[in-house]
């Protein structure tokens, strides 16, 4: 995508930015490719540094409300030093190396609703301007793809994907928000499942697999979540039964939900003959850790970053943007 922008922090006559990304989505823990195009303005300037900066639009619950904003969580140097002549055209190359746990934007080519952008940040004598930001878009790695294959082929079907601010307990997670991809159960889990929750941890390593499983309610007890967690190798994917071992994981989940309706059943059949009160195990404990209050976004108009390294600003800054972005394209 290729967006053009004067850079308003310079004023008129300044200098302006064109980044383009090499064609084709990426993938997480891969190289991401393009060129950063200057062109001089009115005078002569000084180029600090040219920065590229990952974003995403993310979810953030704050008891019953829920709020989008964007959160910034990778940024990488690549140019500056040197002056840029009155009407000088200069390309930068660049290839920078994703983080592992970037969030997947698309499967075969159909986006999954996950928005991330590139945004270059052109620094000039100490001024900075945020000036072009253009999408970015990332498909899954074979293991990843091999899960998501197989849970189709089980029967399971994708209902969404987003971003949540906020750590899963007991993971290696990295970024300060995780991808959720939700799916409506396969006909055999149905009776039992309301939907299945997956979210990938990706490392050098290998791909730690969290998979979440919401319970549906009964007469006498409250729904509840199960979770399980597993870890897949970036190794030999073409070799694995992966239909056998995703409906292994499965069956596992499915054998934890009906010991925790057995453990509960038998909690509320209490000699008293009332309700017990109890704590939830620790399986039926929702595996999320989300943001504190300082964390909720403060005011739109404002666009503060508040909460986690690297901000967390209102969506609409975000969208605003990737608006102008389309539009330009069209034009």
């Amino acid at each position: 995508m290729v967006f053009k922008r004067l850079l308003g922090a310079f004023g008129v006559g300044g200098p302006s930015v064109d980044t383009v990304l090499d064609d084709g989505p990426v993938r997480p823990g891969g190289p991401l490719s393009g060129q950063v195009h200057l062109e001089g303005g009115s005078s002569a300037c000084e180029i600090d540094h040219i920065s590229l900066e990952l974003v995403a639009r993310v979810e953030a619950e704050h008891g019953a409300e829920e709020h989008e904003g964007v959160v910034a969580f990778d940024r990488v140097t690549v140019g500056g030093g040197f002056r840029l002549a009155e009407g000088e055209r200069r390309g930068i190359s660049f290839t920078v190396t994703l983080p592992w746990e970037t969030p997947l934007t698309e499967l075969h080519g159909q986006p999954l609703g996950v928005v991330l952008g590139v945004r270059t940040e052109l620094a000039v004598a100490g001024a900075r301007d945020k000036g072009d930001l253009d999408r970015l878009r990332v498909a899954p790695l074979p293991a990843q793809e091999a899960v998501l294959e197989a849970l189709g082929q089980l029967g399971f079907g994708f209902k969404s994907a987003d971003l949540e601010l906020g750590h899963i307990h007991g993971t290696g997670q990295s970024l300060p928000f995780y991808q959720e991809i939700e799916l409506s159960p396969a006909p055999r889990y149905a009776h039992a499942v309301n939907e299945v929750e997956v979210t990938f941890l990706p490392s050098p390593e290998g791909i730690e697999v969290v998979v979440e499983a919401d319970k549906r309610g009964g007469l006498f007890t409250d729904g509840h979540d199960t979770v399980s967690r597993f870890t897949v190798s970036h190794e030999g994917v073409e070799h694995v039964d992966w239909n056998a071992e995703v409906d292994s994981w499965l069956r596992q989940l499915a054998e934890r939900h009906s010991a925790y309706a057995a453990e509960h059943a038998d909690m509320y059949a209490s000699p008293q003959g009332h309700f017990p009160h109890h704590a939830p195990s620790h399986d039926s404990q929702h595996h999320r850790s989300g943001p504190s209050t300082g964390a909720v976004v403060a005011g739109a108009a404002a666009g503060v970053a508040v909460g986690v390294a690297g901000g967390f600003v209102a969506a609409e800054v975000i969208d605003e943007v990737f608006d102008d972005d389309e539009g330009d394209d069209e034009d």
